[in-house]
């Protein structure tokens, strides 16, 4: 399926089809409709702790403001993750791009690791 930069969270809901940013944007969306604050956020979350099928890559997700403290949501693959990196919070995609220039670029390498840590008891 091809991302398309385009796509509302209404046509989320109703194609039942997207990327991790179109079920963000649809979870914000039925927060917000709840008077729930939530906000938007991107990072990079890597294969810690799960099956590697494909490599991990930067991703999107949300936090949720409940008692007091914000909480970590994922719509797109719902279930619990270790490793999340954050890059930013805002209040939705168009708030944060991952890129935002003008002109053609080139992008030579990119390379991330990720590695659990851990701390001895």
């Amino acid at each position: 399926m091809q991302a398309r930069a385009t796509r509302t969270a209404f046509e989320a809901y109703n194609e039942r089809v997207g990327v991790c940013r179109d079920f963000a944007h649809l979870a914000l969306t039925f927060c917000r409709c709840l008077n729930i604050p939530a906000r938007y956020v991107n990072g990079y979350l890597g294969d810690i702790g799960v099956p590697v099928v494909d490599p991990m890559d930067f991703s999107a997700w949300i936090e949720v403001f409940l008692d007091g403290e914000w909480h970590t949501f994922d719509p797109r693959n719902n279930t619990p993750r270790i490793g999340r990196v954050v890059v930013a919070r805002g209040r939705d995609a168009a708030d944060i791009p991952l890129i935002n220039s003008f002109g053609p670029h080139l992008l030579k390498e990119f390379r991330v690791w990720a590695h659990e840590d851990r701390i001895p008891a």
